[in-house]
């Protein structure tokens, strides 16, 4: 599927991190290249999806098994460095939403050809 998630039946829960950056780097790709594959190692965790603008604005959707690999993943010491670089330098304005996942629907125009 590339960039789309691969995710299993419904119900899963979706965390969709909103972001508006400051300008400059900071260490900022170097992290969240970090953060992704820290991600990608904890247990309950379903997928990413991630897209940024020019201008700086961006939409991360991580994909989870639970609530609480949701909350294990906040949590995570080096998650959480993170989060308060983010506070400090890496983010004019960001907002996190989470939410439950009841059903999806997908269109690949791959599979709609006939070999």
């Amino acid at each position: 599927m590339g960039f789309i998630a691969k995710t299993p039946e419904p119900p899963y829960y979706v965390v969709i991190f909103s972001s508006e950056r400051t300008e400059g780097d900071n260490g900022y790709d170097a992290m969240g290249n970090k953060m992704e594959e820290l991600a990608k190692e904890q247990p309950g965790f379903l997928g990413v999806e991630s897209v940024r603008d020019v201008n700086g604005n961006g939409i991360t959707v991580s994909f989870w098994e639970s609530e609480e690999a949701i909350r294990n993943w906040k949590n995570h010491a080096l998650h959480r460095i993170a989060q308060q670089k983010g506070r400090s330098e890496w983010y004019e304005r960001y907002g996190l939403r989470v939410a439950k996942v009841e059903r999806e629907a997908f269109f690949d125009r791959e599979e709609q050809r006939s070999p």
